[in-house]
């Protein structure tokens, strides 16, 4: 039986080899030394303890030590232990010596995505974090429920009835790993049940589209006009697909809600096929002219699936997103996640104290008057810098669409990175078999840049001013 001492000290491994059992333990101190496995200033186990673990005289440790002190390999103070002596260490072959510098990134970020993390609510969270912890059954720091945390589930499901018009029974909501993650099960799921393709919006996100490609789908783009998408080619035509993917509360990145007959034509037709209508809510939060769109789940929670995330309303990294799901779909997603939770259990449980005690409600609250400042002082910035230029999709979210003359966009998007400006342009966001004919626009986020560097963004905010463009930012003849 191991002493009660031999637990006190720091693990180190180490596998003496050789003749000698001092020389070849010095041996091996040496190189884990040498070859900078351990680092300079790395305190070392008393010579009791290693002794101990390697099953060895404690006086064979401590002719070691001595001897690598001599040789300039070890520290060693009173009071202060054995130490790695800090010394040049030579990397070991094949590696390199000094990292390559960076790439100096753009001054300001205006690229659609992410909220001011500057803003994240440090002490509020961490509050939530100590109530949700210490009142958290034992049994939640085991393997869990694949949809997540019952305490989350249920404060999601009041909060999306309460806020976006969600019918949501705790059963059916399921918790994942960001919203990718929700629609790679989603889209094993419906490869399962034998669906081959899906309609997708003619703008959106690449990512998203990749991802239900690699599951084995192929993506058709439905048209697009003021409006919004136009649901009509999934009854006409040879489209039939399993089901669609849109952003109907805030078409992302074109900034228009789907109207209120599309939103119809959209549920009558999974219900007449038997389709399923995927619906991003990825910032229904934020509505500041206008009374929010409600979910579309709202108009039939048996064909629409509700995915919702905190990447936008808190920060992406908190990696938590969520499905509301028809009751017929619960047990294929869930066998598709796996057996047991995979998202990260304390944040689900913080996150459900942070719901039902208030503060995201005051979060959301200050972050949507926050936000609605800098969307008004970016349009006057606008309306000063290119007054005639037009800017849409200013009702809602975290960013605008500027409209440009066209053939302009690829030649503002670069002048813009010249005067340190993170900027895309909307045909990055578009489908690859979009038919109609593009729209030159850029896509501005004002959700990024922290309270204290909005000004400043705002004045290089001339999107374009290079040689040859005017103060509008558009070249001269455009």
């Amino acid at each position: 039986m191991p002493k009660p001492w031999a637990t006190l000290g720091v693990d180190l491994h180490l596998e003496p080899s050789g003749p000698g059992l001092r020389l070849s333990l010095t041996a091996a101190l040496r190189e884990a030394v040498r070859s900078a496995r351990l680092a300079p200033g790395t305190r070392l186990p008393s010579s009791r303890s290693l002794a101990a673990d390697l099953g060895i005289a404690r006086n064979t440790v401590a002719e070691a030590y001595a001897e690598l002190v001599a040789e300039g390999w070890l520290t060693a103070r009173q009071g202060s232990g054995t130490r790695v002596a800090d010394r040049t260490v030579t990397p070991p072959t094949g590696t390199t010596a000094t990292p390559h510098p960076e790439r100096p990134g753009p001054v300001y970020d205006l690229i659609p995505g992410t909220p001011d993390l500057a803003a994240f609510p440090r002490t509020e969270w961490l509050k939530a974090a100590r109530r949700a912890f210490l009142t958290a059954p034992n049994q939640a720091l085991g393997y869990g429920d694949p949809r997540g945390r019952p305490e989350l589930r249920t404060a999601l499901a009041g909060y999306l009835a309460r806020a976006r018009g969600v019918r949501a029974d705790p059963e059916c909501v399921v918790v994942c790993a960001g919203f990718v993650h929700g629609l790679q099960l989603l889209a094993r799921v419906l490869r399962a049940r034998g669906v081959e393709t899906i309609a997708v919006e003619s703008y959106g996100l690449p990512p998203h589209w990749k991802q239900l490609t690699a599951a084995g789908l192929t993506t058709t783009p439905l048209p697009f006009d003021e409006l919004g998408t136009n649901p009509g080619e999934l009854t006409s035509g040879d489209l039939r697909p399993g089901a669609v993917l849109l952003t109907p509360a805030h078409q992302f990145p074109m900034g228009v809600p789907l109207h209120r007959d599309r939103r119809g034509t959209v549920v009558d037709w999974a219900r007449s096929t038997g389709g399923l209508v995927l619906e991003d809510d990825y910032d229904g939060e934020f509505r500041y002219d206008r009374q929010p769109v409600g979910a579309l789940q709202g108009l039939d929670p048996d064909k629409v699936v509700y995915l919702g995330t905190a990447s936008k309303s808190l920060a992406p990294a908190l990696r938590l997103a969520w499905m509301v799901l028809p009751p017929a779909l619960v047990k294929e997603v869930t066998a598709a996640k796996g057996g047991s939770d995979t998202c990260g259990v304390l944040d689900q449980l913080t996150l459900a104290e942070f719901l039902t005690s208030g503060a995201y409600d005051r979060h959301v609250r200050a972050a949507r008057l926050r936000y609605r400042r800098r969307r008004d002082a970016l349009v006057r910035a606008l309306s000063t810098h290119a007054p005639h230029l037009h800017v849409t999709g200013i009702a809602a979210g975290l960013h605008v669409l500027l409209r440009l003359p066209p053939g302009t966009e690829r030649s503002v998007v670069q002048a813009a990175t010249w005067q340190g400006l993170a900027l895309h342009g909307v045909n990055s966001f578009r489908h690859e078999s979009a038919t109609a004919d593009p729209t030159d626009a850029l896509v501005v986020g004002y959700g990024t840049p922290p309270d204290h560097a909005w000004a400043g963004a705002l004045a290089l905010a001339r999107f374009g001013e290079a040689p040859g463009a005017d103060a509008s930012g558009v070249e001269d003849g455009g």
